[in-house]
């Protein structure tokens, strides 16, 4: 049987904690008993990170789990690409390898598309501040904020975190934008975001627990100046027609899908009334 739900998670020099992440991932997968894959996307490591992850993953339960391995180092965005597009389920989440998000928080996100709510949904740490548990260092904090203010400025976004590693797709929607995204590091998560936005797919930004991790690679200055330039060429390359045909084929696909979950829908009230009615005419025949 093919999977019901498809877990991508990232990984580049991540040796020395991805066998943790993985077990947990692994041990609540098999917990929900729904049908799943876990695909480990090494990112040109120059460590054991493949070798870590196919240990890792050798007694896997029900799990269907794979590593996908590349030599050269192309990035983030490029690594989740590749295991989004590799995924066989209809629902695709990406995970960070560091669990920043615990892998429990998956239903908030997955259960708005399972239900027919959404097309893509993705983890914020700024709309309930709460549910973080430790905090990053302040200057990383205001940089994060600052990033995600210039985002809305220069998208049109109305989301306040574009860039928390925890995002679901609904595959056969998502899967256009993804095929055409051009963005391999840091800034692929405001590509899809914005793309899916323009698609007018129905987005979903959700509250959810977070924890700093210390050993992020992600270094202020310099990446934030990158993702800037990445969102400066998202933008050029909307306005000159790059992404036109796959925003048309994911808007087209959206389309398909709300009318599938309608008509599923009205069958199920349908049903659901005729059985009120045979049962109301059974107790008048009993009476």
């Amino acid at each position: 049987m093919s999977p019901k739900l498809s877990i991508v998670v990232p990984a580049y020099n991540e040796a020395a904690r991805l066998s943790g992440s993985l077990r947990k991932i692994v041990t609540y997968l098999n917990q929900t008993r729904v049908e799943s894959e876990l695909i480990v996307v090494d990112d040109g490591s120059v460590d054991d990170t493949a070798a870590v992850a196919e240990q890792s993953l050798a007694d896997s339960g029900m799990v269907e789990a794979r590593v996908i391995r590349y030599e050269k180092n192309r990035g983030k965005g490029h690594a989740v690409h590749t295991g989004l597009l590799a995924a066989q389920a209809k629902i695709a989440v990406f995970s960070d390898a560091d669990l920043s998000t615990p892998i429990t928080e998956t239903p908030k996100l997955v259960d708005p598309i399972r239900n027919g709510e959404c097309d893509l949904t993705f983890g914020s740490r700024a709309l309930d501040r709460r549910l973080i548990g430790v905090h990053q260092p302040w200057r990383r904090e205001q940089g994060g904020r600052i990033f995600n203010l210039i985002v809305r400025l220069a998208t049109g976004l109305p989301f306040w975190d574009t860039q928390c590693g925890f995002k679901a797709f609904r595959m056969n929607v998502c899967r256009p934008l993804i095929e055409a995204a051009q963005i391999d590091r840091f800034g692929f998560d405001v590509e899809l975001i914005y793309l899916a936005y323009i698609a007018r797919l129905r987005l979903r930004e959700v509250a959810v627990r977070w924890d700093d991790n210390p050993a992020s690679k992600v270094a202020v200055m310099r990446d934030s100046f990158r993702m800037v330039d990445e969102v400066r060429r998202i933008r050029r390359e909307v306005d000159r027609g790059a992404y036109s045909e796959a925003i048309s084929a994911a808007r087209t696909a959206a389309m398909v899908e709300q009318k599938h979950s309608l008509h599923a829908t009205g069958l199920s009230s349908a049903l659901r009334d005729q059985r009120n009615e045979e049962s109301v005419d059974a107790r008048v025949k009993t009476n």
